[in-house]
């Protein structure tokens, strides 16, 4: 488990598109690519493009599905906590306001967030 530095915005940015970046790694699919669909979605729901329920609603239409973490200790189950918990596939966790991709047990971002409180992840693969 460890962290990985990534950061697919083209122009080096890392405040303000942590969900772009983060779908970007999840998804497999290029910065820009992520931005106009993300945006898309956000008109068609009348709705900000970072607000989470136009990227619950992206992502649900690309087949992936929310499930909830525990909140047994809200304060003390991190990023880094959930690596070690699911060591094999991709995932991507939400916290009360920033989003990040664990594959495999590492987490991608362009900050060291391990340290952050999940409250909820997206998979195709969790049963």
């Amino acid at each position: 488990m460890s962290y990985i530095y990534f950061n697919p915005n083209p122009a080096g940015k890392k405040v303000g598109d942590c969900v772009i970046r983060a779908i970007c790694k999840f998804t497999r699919q290029d910065w820009r690519n992520v931005y106009w669909r993300i945006a898309e979605q956000g008109a068609m729901l009348f709705d900000m493009p970072s607000s989470n329920n136009v990227w619950a609603s992206y992502l649900r239409d690309l087949g992936y599905r929310r499930f909830v973490i525990s909140d047994s200790c809200p304060d003390c189950y991190s990023v880094k906590d959930f690596c070690i918990d699911y060591p094999v596939g991709r995932f991507l966790l939400a916290t009360g306001s920033h989003v990040v991709t664990v594959i495999d047990g590492n987490y991608y971002d362009a900050w060291d967030s391990g340290n952050e409180n999940p409250i909820y992840f997206w998979t195709k693969e969790f049963i």
